[in-house]
């Protein structure tokens, strides 16, 4: 595969202290992961930076908890022990941090696209015309949760024909490895291709 630098931008769902901030996080990946991926994911932003693709960082953001409780299901699990997900109506609310970047992951210059509400970053934003305006053709998905949101704009990017890269060792999910993995495997016999950081470089390469 070969990959056009020009008209590819990368990414980032939800790669905020929210989910990747032991300290603050409100709905956290396990704490042992967090490290890992940030790390693989700044690797992989810096290489593709020093190539000119942009770094678009697409951010959950609520004004008010009212807003997360619109959905039924969430706010049916909010108390519920059992789930991953519980305590989500705390999830990101606006001026939280939660909702700030991780700096290992951000450089001036990179495009920050807030107010995110569900899992599909297209829904309610203005990512598409962000992608249309950058000349995109070709997106590189990083990002958290590999499971919910990174899936869902997978979809939906396949949806608007773009085409779907999604950066393997750049994502993961608070539903764990097994999930994770299950995931990957949908998402590339169904609407792209997973490839490592190294994979993704060498097909940006002249």
């Amino acid at each position: 595969m070969k990959l056009n630098s020009q008209s590819t931008a990368a990414v980032a769902i939800d790669m905020h202290r929210g989910h990747l901030d032991p300290a603050v996080a409100t709905l956290p990946l396990a704490a042992e992961r967090c490290g890992p991926v940030i790390a693989r994911a700044a690797e992989l932003f810096g290489e593709l930076r020093a190539i000119g693709v942009p770094i678009i960082h697409v951010v959950t953001e609520y004004r008010e908890p009212a807003e997360i409780a619109a959905n039924p299901f969430w706010k049916a699990i909010d108390d519920d022990p059992a789930k991953v997900r519980k305590g989500i109506l705390r999830h990101n609310l606006a001026g939280s941090p939660g909702t700030e970047a991780i700096p290992a992951l951000w450089m001036t210059g990179d495009l920050r696209i807030g107010g995110k509400k569900r899992y599909n970053c297209f829904y309610a934003t203005d990512l598409e015309f962000v992608l249309r305006r950058l000349g995109a053709e070709t997106v590189i998905l990083a990002g958290i949760n590999t499971t919910t949101c990174v899936l869902n704009t997978a979809f939906e990017a396949t949806n608007r024909d773009f085409r779907v890269i999604v950066a393997a060792e750049a994502v993961d999910s608070m539903d764990g490895e097994e999930m994770h993995r299950f995931a990957l495997r949908l998402l590339s016999a169904t609407v792209g291709w997973a490839l490592s950081n190294e994979e993704i470089l060498k097909a940006l390469r002249p």
